[in-house]
């Protein structure tokens, strides 16, 4: 079980790592109920955080289950989904690039 983080490739880190936590945050407590949610809240927590544009994050999104993080400093805009986990992941997830941290 893993839960997908995805943000946007053009959001400053300082951004991208409050978006990364509200947004694992955001989707547990959207999905607590949820019998995949149950069994990944039961441990280890697998998350993958990855780097998109805005043609990923729209493909990724066609697959359900998530929660749109919003940043108010940005002008409310979308800079990261966080996917409900799941044990199997379509083919656009594998090919998507782990976030880069090393980023200015």
């Amino acid at each position: 079980m893993k839960m997908y983080i995805l943000i946007k490739e053009h959001v400053p880190n300082k951004h991208a790592i409050v978006a990364a936590a509200h947004a694992s945050l955001a989707c547990y407590l959207r999905f607590q109920n949820d019998k995949d949610m149950q069994e990944w809240i039961s441990g280890p927590f697998n998350k993958v955080v990855c780097s998109v544009n805005e043609n990923e994050m729209i493909q990724a999104k066609n697959h359900g289950y998530f929660v749109d993080i919003r940043e108010s400093k940005l002008d409310d805009a979308l800079i990261a989904v966080a996917f409900k986990p799941r044990k199997e992941w379509p083919s656009i997830f594998k090919s998507l690039n782990f976030w880069d941290n090393v980023r200015y």
